[in-house]
């Protein structure tokens, strides 16, 4: 007979590293909506900064580096005068896309409840 208990802690791991995993990945208030703003298509930085409201330059620097180490982000730089340096998702970033629709769905459900407690 299995041990019922080993069983669901095993269940609830096996559950718990993936997601993780991808916490560490897309972790923090600004990944997402990068990603997000990309999924419109090629952007450069300053449009980028415009798009996402509050987000300094640093930060965006920063996670842009840090998509662009875990394969979501690619950064072109184009042989121009000036030069120009574009960023787009790449096609791993587009595996997120049914996780991004359910987030954005389950966000829009989550604050008409809100609005809705804050009517009664």
């Amino acid at each position: 007979m299995k041990d019922v208990s080993q069983l669901d802690h095993n269940q609830c791991t096996g559950m718990i590293r993936p997601v993780t995993d991808a916490l560490d990945v897309l972790s923090g208030k600004w990944k997402l909506p990068i990603i997000i703003s990309l999924t419109f298509g090629s952007k450069r930085f300053s449009e980028m900064a415009r798009e996402i409201p509050k987000i300094t330059d640093r930060m965006l620097s920063k996670e842009l580096r840090d998509l662009e180490m875990n394969g979501l982000v690619q950064r072109v730089v184009h042989d121009t005068i000036p030069v120009v340096v574009e960023y787009s998702m790449t096609e791993y970033a587009h595996t997120l896309d049914n996780v991004i629709s359910t987030l954005r769905e389950w966000g829009v459900n989550h604050r008409k409840r809100y609005t809705e407690a804050d009517k009664v």
